[in-house]
């Protein structure tokens, strides 16, 4: 006779032990995959207790927890609190609902936990990108893996752990239609006359689908029916000669009507309807197309963006958070750091928006620096409207601004040379590479290096500031999670 190679939970603690780290393996890594790919480098964490009496454990390969001891220490042994719902949990039947935890609002940090009958605690854990649209559909992404993980627990089962592994890589669009749907039932009622997995498979293509050589551009609005009586000024198509949203290439062509304008085409969730003008009616999801990329948003939230026919929580704006903590932990006062920042924003959007490449020296010693360029006989002041429009202008000429803590731009087509160094990229190109080696020579100076392939690099003294981390995968073979106990007591030695 063959030999089960799926054990059953229930015949020992072993083989419980087994299949209960193999489903934590598998969630948790498809989750990290998934959510990498929505919103960036992503990583995992859990703390979870599968009986009432079980110590808490804690499953966090990737060290996203480290720095949240104290607090954790705090929440889970030093209180009781995350308990409250312990005899609603102890009630459920094996697959029932999982009852939603309290969201710990740990800084930096998203997460979602609950209670089941088969996994009496768990909390997941991912980070909060500083560049998220939203954090509504990362939320339902966990959610559903602590969905996931309660029916594995339950049927104990290795096939379908794998499973759901692979349903995690690929949620994205499920979670954004998650959101949406919880968003629709709490403003409209259960009752929503409008499907929003065809609406979401529509913006997608359409976002896909060239018109004479040229991106969509353009707003589509998904309207209620209830509610299409309320837009100020409706152009309808006749009822019978609507054309239909999957008719993708037809809505492309109609978007042409709507470009750099403040119209927008209308639909229902299954026709076009018409062409609205004005203000957009209440509970309205919006796509609008701003040529390779764009945003969806719903009653004027931004929800997602999407781009290489996938949707991604990134708002694809560099959020600059660490010129921020570089200008606060220098010398300058609290107003004129943040005045600094917001100019510094403005033209790093400038070149964003119009995909151009532009570097920018912010230099924050006692007196200006001497940079090989073109001076200016009498530096720009930035807090004047006109000249910051002209700076933007300038960020166009080959080489970099040069900026100053005052606000003032003191030169342009900045040439910034140095020494090879250690850690350079040859496939950043010249840009990148030369402004790493003038930070490697210099001090006090950061350079900020738009691309026009849109990625943002903040240099300091010759290292890159916003360089992602890549760690190393995890093992499926992994050993039992330790208790959260001795994970904060290893820490606190």
């Amino acid at each position: 006779m063959p030999t089960n190679i799926y054990p059953d939970c229930h015949t020992g603690h072993g083989s419980a032990q087994h299949s209960h780290n193999l489903s934590i393996f598998h969630i948790a890594d498809g989750l990290a995959d998934g959510l990498s790919h929505f919103s960036g480098a992503s990583r995992t964490a859990l703390i979870y207790g599968v009986n009432p009496g079980d110590p808490l454990k804690i499953y966090d390969p990737q060290n996203l927890l480290d720095g949240h001891e104290l607090l954790l220490k705090k929440i889970y042994l030093e209180s009781e609190d995350w308990k409250q719902n312990a005899d609603k949990a102890e009630t459920l039947k094996l697959f029932d609902p999982v009852i939603p935890a309290e969201d710990l609002g740990l800084t930096g940090l998203i997460s979602f936990g609950g209670m089941s009958q088969s996994a009496f605690y768990q909390m997941w854990f991912t980070e909060h990108h500083p560049d998220i649209c939203n954090t509504g559909p990362t939320k339902r992404w966990l959610e559903h893996a602590t969905w996931l993980l309660s029916h594995d627990l339950a049927t104990c089962s290795e096939f379908y752990s794998s499973m759901s592994d692979y349903i995690l890589r690929e949620y994205a669009t499920h979670a954004v239609r998650d959101f949406l749907v919880d968003e629709l039932n709490v403003r409209v009622g259960w009752d929503i006359q409008m499907r929003v997995y065809p609406v979401l498979d529509a913006v997608l293509n359409i976002s896909k689908t060239m018109e004479e050589g040229a991106w969509p551009r353009g707003k589509l609005a998904f309207v209620l029916r209830s509610l299409m009586g309320t837009i100020q000024d409706l152009v309808q198509f006749p009822e019978l000669e609507r054309p239909s949203l999957s008719n993708f290439k037809h809505v492309r062509k109609l978007l042409q009507a709507v470009e750099t304008s403040e119209r927008y085409l209308v639909s229902d969730g299954s026709l076009i309807v018409g062409i609205g003008t004005g203000e957009l009616p209440p509970h309205a999801i919006v796509a609008d197309y701003a040529g390779t990329h764009g945003f969806v948003s719903f009653e004027g939230e931004l929800i997602c963006s999407f781009f290489d026919g996938r949707f991604h929580s990134s708002t694809r704006r560099a959020n600059l958070v660490q010129v921020e903590e570089i200008l606060l932990e220098s010398s300058m006062e609290t107003g004129q750091s943040s005045e600094l920042l917001q100019t510094i924003k403005k033209l790093v959007h400038y070149a964003e928006d119009h995909k151009r490449g532009c570097t920018l020296v912010i230099d924050l010693n006692q007196e200006p620096m001497n940079i090989s360029g073109q001076k200016l006989q009498d530096p720009l002041d930035l807090t004047t409207e006109a000249h910051l429009d002209l700076a933007m202008s300038l960020s166009k000429v080959d080489g970099a601004l040069h900026l100053r803590p005052d606000m003032k731009l003191f030169g342009f087509a900045c040439i910034l040379d140095g020494r090879a160094i250690p850690g350079e990229d040859r496939a950043r190109g010249a840009r990148f590479n030369s402004a790493l080696r003038f930070t490697a020579m210099n001090d006090n100076i950061v350079v900020i290096v738009v691309s026009s392939d849109r990625p943002v690099s903040i240099l300091q003294s010759g290292v890159e500031l916003t360089a992602h981390c890549y760690w190393k995968p995890v093992s499926s073979c992994m050993r039992t999670p330790p208790t959260l106990k001795d994970w904060i007591d290893s820490r606190s030695r």
